[in-house]
């Protein structure tokens, strides 16, 4: 039989499954009777662990109290939340650094030593390159992911990329963060639409406006929709581009926020993305070094052709038959 404190343990950790568990199953899995278990179960609620009975089964299941008893975590869990706190420490959430390195510090404190030295080999061997991304409001991103949760429509004043203030009203349904900025996807109810809209740019108003029904979300796949509402729909130029190499290789050349691939066939994709400059485009699309068609705009299709013509004169040669006056194409007599 397990000595009484590693069988607690156990105990706990069979019932954070968050699951119904019956006292029969429990002896059963701790090798022990039914009254160790109840006996068990009362030790946990002394250490101040919620553990409710369910009428009927019988049963039991860990519930949520008002008090944070202390956790049970698995080796890769420990890391996992360890990791996740210095990331946080660094973070785009305003607010929560100093929290994220309060709580990492007591993390450590009861951390094994092999876990510790996996944790700061990772630390000690990362590199970061800064915060590349806008800071928002944790109090913020609480209240959308609580009106999300309970379907109530947020009314909040927005900034759009170009500078104009609105008031705004929406159906929450997700919150997506590309790595760089948080954006709140919903049902715009003024324009009856889909729309993305980036955290830091609003604010909201309270109370929250009128609970919901649910709507079908914009596409079953979040990340393309959002990956196309961030990377064309915000700018002036819409681009399109065949690509002649396999998506996944496009794929590595820029970020999921920068592009839109869709795959053609095994050696060519279809790439969608959007600027504010042609030559932005332009550039972007060329310095990826892979062979390309342009599409639209009619625009970047004439741009390219002058860029085209101006770097081959820089470099001492021009584009066949529009050879400046006083110059050669570059190659045998």
């Amino acid at each position: 039989m397990l000595e009484t404190s590693a069988r607690l343990l156990r105990l706990l950790s069979l019932l954070q499954t968050h699951r119904e568990r019956s006292g029969v199953e429990l002896a059963e899995r701790l090798g022990v009777t039914v009254r160790t278990v109840r006996r068990d179960i009362g030790r946990l609620r002394e250490l101040g662990y919620p553990v409710h009975a369910i009428a009927g089964a019988p049963g039991y299941r860990l519930g949520a109290g008002t008090d944070l008893p202390p956790l049970l975590l698995d080796d890769e869990e420990a890391v996992a939340v360890a990791v996740g706190l210095r990331t946080a420490a660094g973070g785009s959430v305003s607010g929560i650094e100093e929290t994220s390195v309060r709580a990492l510090a007591k993390l450590e404190r009861v951390l094994p030593s092999r876990l510790r030295h996996q944790v700061h080999a990772l630390q000690s061997m990362t590199v970061p390159m800064g915060r590349a991304g806008s800071v928002v409001d944790p109090a913020s991103l609480t209240a959308i992911a609580a009106a999300c949760r309970d379907h109530e429509t947020l009314r909040f004043d927005y900034r759009t990329h170009d500078g104009e203030e609105s008031v705004r009203a929406a159906e929450p349904y997700r919150l997506v963060h590309s790595g760089r900025h948080w954006y709140l996807v919903g049902w715009d109810t003024d324009r009856a639409d889909w729309r993305t809209y980036r955290i830091d740019r609003l604010s909201l108003r309270t109370p929250n406006g009128p609970r919901y029904v649910p709507r079908d979300p914009p596409d079953s796949d979040l990340a393309a929709y959002m990956s196309r509402s961030i990377s064309s729909a915000p700018y002036r130029y819409q681009g399109r581009f065949t690509m002649y190499a396999p998506a996944e290789v496009v794929a590595e050349h820029m970020q999921a926020t920068t592009g839109t691939i869709e795959p053609i066939n095994e050696r060519s994709c279809a790439l969608s993305s959007g600027a504010n400059h042609l030559d932005e485009l332009a550039v972007w699309v060329a310095l990826m070094d892979i062979d390309f068609e342009v599409h639209e705009p009619p625009e970047l299709v004439d741009r390219i052709r002058v860029l085209s013509t101006r770097l081959a004169t820089a470099a001492g040669s021009s584009p066949a038959g529009s050879s400046p006056a006083g110059s050669s194409p570059v190659g045998p007599a």
